[in-house]
Parts: C-alpha cells; structure tokens; sequence
C-alpha cells in the first residue's frame, strides 16, 4: 500500500472507532429506562380549548386556519366527518359557520370537483384547534400581515 492510501484508513478507522471508545458519553434516551418494547399509554389531554365566535386570523399564505372552538368529541374516519355538519358548503350559511375552502373541492389535477376532494377529507390532518396552553420554546415570530381569510 502506498503512504497516501495507509494514512487514509488510517483515520479513517480513528474516526469510526473513537466515538465506540471508554470515554465517549452514554446516550440517554428521552423516555428514561422504559424499554421500547414497553406499551405506551396516550398521555390525558387536559388542552384549554379557546372557545371563540370569529375565525382565528391566519399569518401566513397557506396556512391551514386554526379551529376556533373543541374538536375532541368529533369523529372524522371514512364513513363519517363531523366538521362537515358545519363547515359543507350546504351547511355552513344555515349553521353561521366558516365553509369549506374552494381548494379542497380541487382534485390533485387542479379540476374542479362537485364534492370534497378525498385528499382533504381528513380536516384535523391540517387544522387544529387552538390552545391555551404556554409555548414549548421561546417563539418571537410575527407576521408581516395578517392574511384574512374567506
């Protein structure tokens, strides 16, 4: 072997090896000695649902409007979708409520469809309720403008 190619496996194997000696710190994982194998249990959810009359507004394009008010109790699955008691666009005039978007009556080829999309048949895939609960992280983020939506 030439000098180049001994020095490269060299370090190479100094670099594989080092973290596998003595001195390299032990991992510790985020749920203590509970073995991976152990069931997990859903923790309760003790959420304060902000219970608001008007849309929570929207910071950003795109952003999926938050729900204003408990979806806990609402069953969504592919034989029934609760939200749409409200939210259809034959429902939402009579029941006061925040229609559908024209966008999830658009197939993935963008044509215009005559019922929902399936692909945005699941709402709480992207919306959420709103939570009064303190942040995970510090969050300095502001809009530039908040977006209205209709």
């Amino acid at each position: 072997m030439n000098k180049h190619l001994q020095l490269g496996v060299v370090l190479t194997l100094g670099l594989v090896l080092a973290p596998l000696s003595a001195g390299a710190a032990k991992l510790v994982s985020e749920r203590g000695e509970t073995a991976i194998t152990a069931p997990s249990v859903a923790p309760e959810q003790r959420l304060r649902v902000i219970n608001d009359k008007d849309p929570i507004p929207v910071t950003f394009k795109e952003q999926p409007p938050l729900v204003p008010h408990k979806i806990d109790e609402y069953e969504v699955n592919l034989a029934v979708n609760k939200c749409l008691d409200c939210h259809s666009k034959e429902q939402a005039e009579q029941k006061d409520s925040t229609p559908v978007s024209e966008s999830h009556y658009q197939g993935s080829d963008g044509k215009q469809l005559s019922s929902l999309a399936p692909r945005r048949y699941f709402c709480t895939q992207c919306h959420v309720p709103q939570a009064d609960v303190a942040p995970l992280v510090e969050n300095l983020f502001q809009p530039a403008k908040v977006v209205t939506t209709k």
